[in-house]
């Protein structure tokens, strides 16, 4: 059998490893199937290439050319992926797996790309709130942004996922406009190897976005600098060891921690044996111990339910997991692969002694269980491991102690306030999943235990149908948690590129807020043109494009017109008494929406055109009353602009309604989808 020589990606050249190369074993046969580590790779070769040429080359490109890049390597990943399922089976991972890991990874780039387009502007700055009002007349204001930090994003990823490991870092980080240095676990980085072979020939990537480092990272840390991140996942002793390095320390260098802990998972008190969420909770257990052979930084580890249901759980769980088939990831009838080494499965058993010191083993024994397809003894196979803690408020190590493969511990608890101080004995995980259908239940342990967890994942029959799993972080929230979990927060959307960008506070008048954020500002230059501005196209369109219409007196006959039409016949619009007794009004007053539809009916030009469609109003606010013999005026100004496809691009008008005194009586962002010019 061949031995893969695992390459490293820098400064835009693939280097082999040397003679200092580390082995790299099967985690089915136990051989020795790859060799991966240069001792001298130039990592200060590498910063100044992401520096320089990397960074440069994302910062010139706007969030949204960014997103349809990671359209495109999600795209080009999909296409290829069977290459990388092949080569995954090395890692005892099953087809299933290759699901969460590769499927996941690619999914991961599509949701960031999706998120990117839809919620990001078509611009180089990300307007982080609103306006800040600083001055009295508003010539001086204030405004968050975010900008792209001017350095490289080190990755140190672990053993468990190499593909979505990976890709779940880099979707925000190229979001961001931010180069990338990834450094994945040994033991694995022949398919993140490969991952980033098919990523570089997809020829997407401008250069210097990506650089791989297989092996170690040698001084890498200690040229660092305030522009530059590390985004660690792995074990929490190897998280202190990075975090507290002098130089990060001194510079205070971002460093963003995912490690190891002792997620938990709850039943809830109204779940009986017959019920669905039994049912459910058994389900999602035996699910989480034996995908990817319980090597997943979100496995439950610590299980909780009512005293008396604890008996009838062990028995539950002890025959679904009899039903797992431990053998050959290849094989369709595997059910359960090997942990990714032998070194990995010592350290299982090792584990599993100290939780023995607190808890009896019901379930697995690791000298007697049967492998199919392959030489137990040769690779790293363990059994599906159930244990049960009788006291879980005495005990020590089943809090403390987390064995990274297929090994769970059963603890009972006596009510929710006690079942709420259990899973807060973890000291911060990343999740902790409540199995429940009383609502009131979920709100306790929501507010008695939220600080602890980085996600809170409730199911019962309700959405079990359409429900991810209590392991499956998705792209869309969060993924993280306090305390021993390691305080760091990846992925939650637009909120994972926060991570490697500058949140700046700028301050000054409204024309040069306008021109930092491509989003104009009231009180900046308004452009009038004698051409209605919804006659022109998308791209003929200038921020601050601005129509005034003429003043419109408000009758009473068409306020009531408007009542009896609606049937909006509320006593402010139609009760002239009534209304004078409410603070709110002097007396009778137009409807909101008849001024809105009023407004409409004073800017709009009704002959086809490139305004296609109005898509909805945000931000509405209605200032003053408009009484009967009111007169009101539109003032209707291009606020923003962003492409959508290809056909046609979103504006965002700001519109101001104001009576005869020039006061605001009524104020909305309209939203409308107009034409591209056609070509």
């Amino acid at each position: 059998m061949s031995v893969q020589n695992v390459n490293s990606f820098v400064a835009g050249q693939w280097v082999a490893s040397d003679d200092n190369a580390r082995a790299i074993y099967s985690a089915v046969t136990g051989e020795v199937i790859a060799r991966a580590g240069n001792s001298a790779l130039d990592v200060d070769a590498m910063l100044e290439y992401g520096r320089t040429v990397g960074g440069p080359a994302l910062r010139a490109m706007t969030f949204h050319d960014r997103a349809k890049m990671l359209k495109a390597l999600a795209t080009h990943l999909n296409q290829h992926k069977q290459a990388l399922y092949d080569i995954s089976f090395a890692t005892g991972a099953t087809q299933k797996d290759h699901l969460i890991d590769i499927d996941g990874g690619v999914g991961t780039l599509f949701v960031f790309a999706s998120k990117g387009r839809r919620e990001m502007p078509d611009s180089h700055v990300y307007l982080d709130g609103e306006i800040e009002q600083l001055s009295r007349n508003g010539t001086f204001q204030g405004q968050h942004i975010c900008t792209p930090l001017q350095g490289v994003a080190v990755h140190i990823n672990a053993f468990n996922f190499p593909v979505w490991g990976m890709l779940e870092k880099l979707a925000p980080t190229l979001l961001a406009g931010v180069p990338a240095i990834v450094k994945p676990a040994t033991a694995t980085c022949y398919v993140t190897e490969r991952c980033v072979q098919l990523l570089i020939d997809s020829g997407v990537l401008p250069d210097g976005a990506l650089q791989l480092i297989s092996g170690g990272v040698g001084n890498l840390l200690g040229r660092l600098t305030s522009q530059d991140v590390v985004s660690f996942t792995g074990s929490a002793h190897t998280a202190v060891s990075l975090r507290s390095n002098a130089h990060i320390l001194e510079n205070s260098i971002r460093f963003i921690a995912e490690q190891d802990s002792l997620n938990a998972s709850m039943l809830g008190p109204d779940a009986t044996v017959d019920s669905p969420e039994f049912d459910l909770f058994v389900k999602e257990i035996t699910q989480e111990m034996t995908t990817k052979a319980g090597q997943k930084c979100t496995a439950i580890r610590r299980i909780f339910a009512p005293e008396s249901q604890v008996d009838a759980l062990i028995d539950a769980l002890k025959a679904r997991l009899a039903s797992t088939v431990v053998g050959d990831p290849q094989a369709q009838s595997t059910t359960m692969g090997a942990l990714v080494s032998n070194d990995q499965k010592r350290d299982v058993l090792e584990k599993a002694t100290m939780l023995a010191v607190d808890a009896e083993r019901v379930h697995g024994d690791p000298d007697n269980f049967s492998v199919a397809g392959a030489d137990s003894d040769k690779g790293a196979f363990l059994p599906p491991m159930l244990f049960y803690c009788a006291s879980p408020d005495t005990a020590k190590n089943v809090h403390d102690v987390e064995a990274f493969g297929p090994v769970s511990t059963v603890m009972p608890y006596r009510d929710v306030g006690h079942a709420i101080e259990l899973l807060n004995r973890g000291q911060g995980s990343l999740v902790a999943s409540v199995i429940t259908h009383d609502a009131d239940v979920a709100r306790e342990v929501a507010l008695g235990s939220g600080a602890f967890h980085g996600r809170l994942y409730f199911n019962n029959r309700d959405s079990m149908k359409e429900s991810t799993g209590h392991g499956a972080p998705l792209p869309h929230m969060v993924h993280g948690g306090p305390g021993r979990a390691g305080g760091g927060e990846e992925m939650g959307g637009v909120r994972g590129a926060m991570h490697y960008m500058q949140r700046t506070a700028i301050q000054g008048s409204p024309e040069i807020l306008s021109k930092i954020s491509q989003r104009w500002v009231p009180g900046a230059t308004e452009i009038e043109y004698k051409d209605h501005p919804f006659t022109r196209t998308f791209h003929q369109l200038e921020l601050g494009e601005t129509l005034k219409t003429d003043l419109r007196k408000i009758s009473i006959d068409e306020i009531e017109q408007f009542a009896h039409f609606t049937g909006d016949t509320f006593y402010a619009h139609m009760d002239d008494a009534a209304a004078k007794r409410n603070p709110f009004f002097p007396g009778r007053v137009a409807h909101g929406y008849l001024l809105l539809s009023f407004a409409a009916g004073m800017f709009v030009q009704p002959d086809e055109g490139p305004v296609l469609a109005n898509t909805g109003l945000d931000n509405l606010r209605f200032m003053k009353p408009v009484e009967p013999g009111d007169c009101i005026r539109v003032r209707l100004t291009v606020k923003q602009k962003t492409p959508r496809n290809e056909d046609y691009g979103e504006v965002r008008w700001d519109v101001r309604l104001t009576n005869q005194d020039d006061d605001v009586v009524a104020e909305y962002e309209l939203l409308t989808m107009n034409a591209y010019e056609k070509s």
